[in-house]
């Protein structure tokens, strides 16, 4: 049985890129086509794998400045030659799901979530774009026509999986499809308790506007509580400018000091709305609670008053009297019970899970 992987593109790192790393480690033989690499980070991660990129890649500034080709990347998608394979397993949140496989095959999706930009994001996304206002339209005309491609792609996929309740029911809301949920791989080996906690609280992950990491910044300035954020990305100057000296930028860290730091934090500021959130099973692992924005993968993950707390306004001022709550209230928090309730996000049970659907789907056939 001929294998091949599919993931959206390998421009940026993140959760979706350590759910896909996973996969590669269960079928180590078969290839991987992407829309686009970075040629440094598929060395690193992959070495000796083949790798397949589309049109895209040998565009000018095709990976540094991929957002440019977006209105090409469905025709770009489904001129990735897969008729060689049985089974194809794509990893999406956006183009990897449209794939284009022979009728014989069988297409699992992984689906981290509906295209943000198109479907529950999408008046937020035009309205952070920094464009003049005849390209904003532009744009948004651009997302419109991909929404019809989108929502066209998913009847592609034969067998949909879910990474949390909260994308099944996206799925269902925007494709009309049912799905199998299974929550993604975190490596919680890799973090362990402290008996040394620092003074300080952790926030961090991909500077883009959705993170919401702009609230945790009002937050602190007001607390004048030190705040350690790590992480990079394109929200790095604006969000900069805003803090005072008691927050510190740490810029883009190792596995080992992020587990570090995680391991000593008074306790993780989760301010965005994710679909699952790894970075946040990663402090539960760690043995630390986390204040978290009471919606989506969060409400999944913590267990409010064992775990972590909750604020249900998106607001500075709302994360601000969670942080004075976690503060004054004295949670008795026990970091091995937080520990124990990451276990069930183990890497080896998604393994495992994963391959039981494909196999028994794949016999019924």
């Amino acid at each position: 049985m001929r294998i091949a992987l599919v993931h959206d593109h390998f421009a940026q790192e993140g959760g979706g890129e350590k759910v896909f790393k996973a996969l590669t480690e269960m079928y180590p033989q078969a290839p991987i086509y992407t829309l686009l690499y970075n040629p440094e980070y598929v060395n690193r991660h992959f070495p000796q794998r083949q790798i397949y990129g589309s049109v895209i890649q040998k565009l000018p500034f095709g990976v540094s400045k991929y957002q440019w080709y977006m209105p090409l990347m469905p025709t770009a998608i489904e001129s990735l030659n897969l008729e060689d394979y049985e089974v194809v397993i794509s990893s999406a949140s956006s183009f990897a799901k449209g794939v284009i496989v022979r009728p014989d095959a069988t297409h699992f999706c992984y689906c981290h979530t509906p295209t943000r930009y198109l479907w529950h994001y999408s008046h937020q996304y035009l309205a952070e774009l920094r464009l003049p206002r005849f390209l904003k339209q532009i744009v948004g005309w651009q997302v419109s026509h991909i929404r019809q491609w989108d929502k066209m792609a998913t009847e592609r996929v034969d067998h949909f999986i879910a990474n949390s309740q909260t994308t099944q029911e996206r799925i269902k809301k925007y494709y009309g499809r049912g799905s199998a949920v299974i929550y993604p791989p975190v490596d919680i080996n890799k973090f362990n308790i402290s008996q040394n906690i620092g003074n300080y609280f952790l926030a961090g992950g991909r500077f883009i506007p959705h993170k919401r990491l702009d609230l945790a910044i009002q937050a602190f300035n007001k607390l004048n509580i030190p705040l350690k954020i790590f992480g990079d990305g394109p929200d790095w100057k604006r969000l900069q400018k805003m803090a005072r000296a008691n927050i510190q930028f740490l810029g883009k860290i190792t596995e080992e000091e992020k587990a570090n730091l995680m391991s000593r934090c008074f306790a993780f500021i989760h301010p965005q709305e994710e679909d699952f959130g790894i970075t946040a099973v990663e402090v539960l692992a760690s043995g630390r609670p986390v204040i978290a924005y009471g919606r989506g993968g969060a409400l999944e993950t913590i267990r409010e008053n064992v775990s972590g707390i909750f604020f249900h306004q998106q607001t500075w001022e709302e994360l601000a009297d969670a942080v004075l709550r976690f503060l004054h209230h004295h949670y008795n928090f026990n970091p091995q019970i937080i520990k124990q309730s990451a276990a069930r996000f183990g890497a080896e049970r998604f393994k495992m899970e994963v391959r039981q659907l494909i196999d028994n789907t794949i016999k019924k056939i």
